[in-house]
């Protein structure tokens, strides 16, 4: 007996023109999420020198403190997890395409409110900063479950992690526009105001920063449309509304190739030669929850391999900036000899460099690798190499990178660095947990293995940042507190690197070429497949006796004009 005739089509259609077009679409939200996380950091230069301007005769510019900092950056993080959370129970429960509009709204609503701070004064400013900033973290946390689920349920198995992939990498471009769009507002208000003086802040450096955080809305906005258009998902449709018909008209009217007649018995029987469990229909009283033994049992593995690995991940990814300052200070003037909007600039074109020689590589080489290495080798490889430049800068930092950030091979390792986490992890932890679990269950695991990544980003990016910190008081930069020291950080971000590796050895699936119901009933399969075919071994055949059709998928199956023909199709 074969399964759902429509899944097994969309896991063997050829690549279309929707294809590409879902891959814009959904990437565009990962383009918004990167531009307003990144462009934080300029904007808070800016920011420090408005509403804390240095004291008289001290000699240098204004600074925002580092506990304001970390607060800022904080609030966005644990926006994060709560959209994480929530917008990946909604995706599963109300459904992926219903919700994914909502979120991207949220995102242009809160960017735009970021610019528009309803007030002048530090304490108003930085109050309503920090609420809009939650905000947009949640978008930003709804976003990635949303974006991975929907694309890996409308692609083919064949080039599905390719696909994914080319949705996340969108994030490298949206840290390049973020830093164009500072570049050239800075240099805009710069020349505007008629190139003010080192430590003198005019008063448009406060709609400069407000200009570069509502920028972030404009992408998100042009694709607004086109996300409200998106049809559910065909695998949401038919596994978890149990509406095979409708799923059938729905994806036929967006990939106009997909021939189900093209497939037959014989092709689905060479496809799967046995039929797992995960294919059979059982009645919504058999079916276990998320917070059942049967679910711990069943995916309980899967799930704290994917979130342990993407919380292992961010911890060394987004402490990338403890050493960051050790690079940009070499190369560009002192903040005392530059004015507010060339050292807005410079902090933009530092961010710019980065991400074209280190970032955007990385991403556009797991694109190429991840179908033909697989996801679990890409991740294993990507964490090893991360701990080896780690080391590599740990090792001799006392004695030798310490106030030698303009040697060569010391941008070459942080770059390195970027490079194999964007190959590897990074990439990686987005795609798995979007093909492991079962399709009810599809969006909010994936949503709880983001939500542990953010926790882990929260660490490396406040935690490690106040950790770092030399232990001789005399080297503490001012407003922080004494730590472990550099090196000592590196050697545990290195450290770290390698826990994931082994979480990734032991934990962590293959799923390349495999279609999403192979991945989900890889672990149980063996077990069902004893248990005989009475209970549970109703296949997904009978579910159009089952289930009754919802309206519109009658009035559908006469207005299709898809090569896919209702009436004639079969299970």
């Amino acid at each position: 007996m074969a399964p759902i005739r429509v899944l097994t089509a969309l896991d063997h259609a050829r690549t279309q023109y929707y294809h590409f077009k879902a891959i814009i679409i959904a990437g565009m939200g990962l383009f918004t999420d990167s531009y307003d996380l990144f462009c934080i950091t300029p904007v808070m230069k800016i920011i420090g020198r408005v509403y804390y301007p240095s004291s008289a005769g001290d000699g240098g510019p204004g600074v925002m403190p580092p506990a304001v900092v970390s607060a800022i950056v904080s609030i966005a993080l644990l926006g994060a997890v709560v959209g994480n959370l929530l917008f990946g129970v909604l995706g599963d429960r109300v459904g992926r395409g219903r919700v994914y509009g909502a979120c991207l709204l949220l995102l242009v609503c809160s960017s735009l409110a970021s610019g528009f701070s309803i007030c002048r004064t530090r304490g108003c400013v930085l109050s309503s900063l920090c609420l809009f900033r939650f905000l947009l973290g949640v978008g930003v946390g709804g976003d990635y479950p949303l974006s991975a689920t929907i694309m890996s349920e409308f692609a083919n198995k064949r080039t599905r992690g390719a696909f994914i992939a080319a949705v996340f990498s969108m994030q490298g471009f949206g840290i390049l526009a973020s830093s164009g769009v500072t570049m050239v507002v800075a240099a805009a208000f710069d020349r505007f105001t008629g190139h003010p003086a080192a430590l003198d802040t005019p008063e448009a450096a406060d709609i400069a920063w407000r200009i570069i955080l509502m920028a972030g809305a404009v992408p998100a906005g042009l694709t607004f449309y086109w996300r409200m258009a998106m049809p559910e998902t065909a695998r949401f449709t038919a596994l978890v509304q149990h509406d095979v018909l409708k799923a059938t008209n729905d994806i036929g009217r967006v990939l106009t190739d997909l021939d189900l007649n093209g497939i037959d018995e014989d092709e689905d029987a060479a496809a799967i030669p046995r039929t797992p469990a995960s294919f059979r229909y059982a009645p919504p009283s058999s079916q276990y929850g998320l917070f059942s033994l049967a679910f711990l049992r069943q995916h309980g593995r899967n799930l704290f391999g994917c979130a342990s690995a993407w919380f292992l991940l961010d911890i060394p990814y987004y402490s990338s900036t403890l050493f960051q300052s050790q690079i940009y200070r070499p190369w560009f003037p002192p903040a005392s000899h530059q004015n507010v909007f060339r050292e807005a600039y410079d902090v933009a074109r530092f961010q710019a460099i980065i991400a074209v020689a280190s970032t955007i590589p990385g991403y556009f080489a797991a694109v190429l690798l991840i179908d033909r290495v697989g996801r679990r080798r890409l991740q294993m490889a990507g964490f090893f190499l991360m701990a080896a430049f780690l080391f590599a800068l740990a090792g001799p930092y006392d004695h030798y990178w310490r106030g030698n950030g303009k040697n060569a091979w010391y941008i070459v390792l942080y770059g390195l660095t970027f490079f194999s986490a964007n190959l590897g992890p990074n990439t990686t932890t987005f795609i798995l947990p979007a093909e492991l679990f079962p399709a009810r269950f599809r969006s909010t695991c994936h949503g709880i293995s983001a939500a542990a990544g953010k926790v882990g980003a929260l660490v490396g990016s406040v935690g490690f940042l106040w950790a770092s910190q030399e232990r001789d008081k005399g080297e503490v930069q001012a407003g922080y507190e004494r730590g472990i020291g550099m090196m000592n950080s590196l050697v545990i971000l290195g450290a770290i690197s390698l826990l994931g590796l082994a979480v990734t050895y032991f934990f962590t699936p293959e799923t390349m070429g495999r279609s999403l119901e192979e991945n989900e009933s890889s672990e149980r399969g063996d077990q069902d497949l004893q248990d005989g075919d009475g209970g549970m071994m109703m296949m997904r055949g009978q579910e159009l006796n089952l289930t009754p059709k919802s309206p519109a998928s009658l009035v559908s199956s006469h207005v299709s004009t898809s090569p896919i023909h209702p009436h004639r199709f079969s299970v």
